[in-house]
């Protein structure tokens, strides 16, 4: 299947199923992917096939280019619900992410100080103080659990990085003490010869019983909306992802479903 790219440092508006009318922000170069993840289902494609010439966008350059986007925005009386850090990859992976952070607290608070701010964030890099500190500033604090087996997330996510436990990444997410959005992606499908489903009983009760441990605000319940670099992927059906919702929800957490 086809993917895509964002060019910009800024993007959009668009209309996100789960966050309202977003503004987005790429951290990340506009011709290729920087990511600690290689998800199967990555709408940006694999990391391998999106090798970037250029070099991260700098926090200068982030912060003029939403503040023009703001501004425009403020002085056209239009519409914002959210500014969502997201984009062609992790973008806790920016060196300077937690001052562009900063600045994007202090950008919406003079233009839009209804906007929420929200971070698109595999978990991989919340064990770095400078990061933990900085989504702790954040209105939306979304971070991606998708499997708490390790053999699943090399599956689905493909870490980069050798070393990654699923116990620890749990471990670093009860850090928030609750201040966080999870997110998971449910799907179903084949990998290079592998059964992908992350919807069975032992998935989805282990999976439970992690979210009793973090304790989050929300959890995010979404599967498949666009294009995939696996082809042989498919949607968990409505059914399936109220189900799990309905579970969810017994818990006493928020739980929201985009099908």
């Amino acid at each position: 299947m086809a993917t895509a790219l964002f060019h910009d440092i800024v993007f959009g508006p668009v209309h996100s199923r789960r966050l309202g009318i977003s503004l987005g922000v790429n951290l990340l170069p506009g011709d290729g992917k920087v990511c600690s993840f290689d998800c199967i289902y990555c709408e940006c494609g694999y990391n391998a096939e999106r090798r970037t010439a250029h070099r991260l966008p700098t926090r200068d350059e982030v912060r003029e280019s939403l503040y023009r986007k703001l501004y425009e925005r403020h002085n056209n009386g239009e519409k914002l619900d959210v500014i969502t850090f997201a984009g062609n990859g992790e973008p806790t992976m920016h060196p300077q992410f937690a001052t562009i952070i900063d600045d994007t607290i202090a950008l919406r608070d003079t233009y839009f100080p209804e906007a929420k701010v929200s971070v698109l964030s595999n978990s991989t890099r919340i064990d770095r103080k400078e990061v933990f500190d900085a989504l702790c500033k954040v209105d939306n604090n979304i971070l991606k659990l998708d499997s708490v087996f390790d053999d699943t997330i090399r599956l689905i996510n493909v870490p980069v990085a050798s070393k990654f436990s699923a116990a620890e990444l749990i471990d670093h997410l009860c850090r928030f003490e609750g201040r966080l959005i999870v997110q998971t992606m449910f799907l179903q499908g084949t990998h290079e010869g592998n059964v992908v489903d992350n919807t069975t009983e032992r998935e989805v009760s282990s999976w439970l019983q992690a979210l009793q441990r973090i304790a989050p605000r929300q959890v995010m319940i979404y599967t498949i909306d666009r294009d995939t670099p696996e082809q042989n992927l498919h949607k968990a059906s409505p059914e399936i992802l109220d189900a799990i919702a309905l579970r969810v929800k017994s818990l006493g957490i928020d739980t929201t479903v985009s099908y």
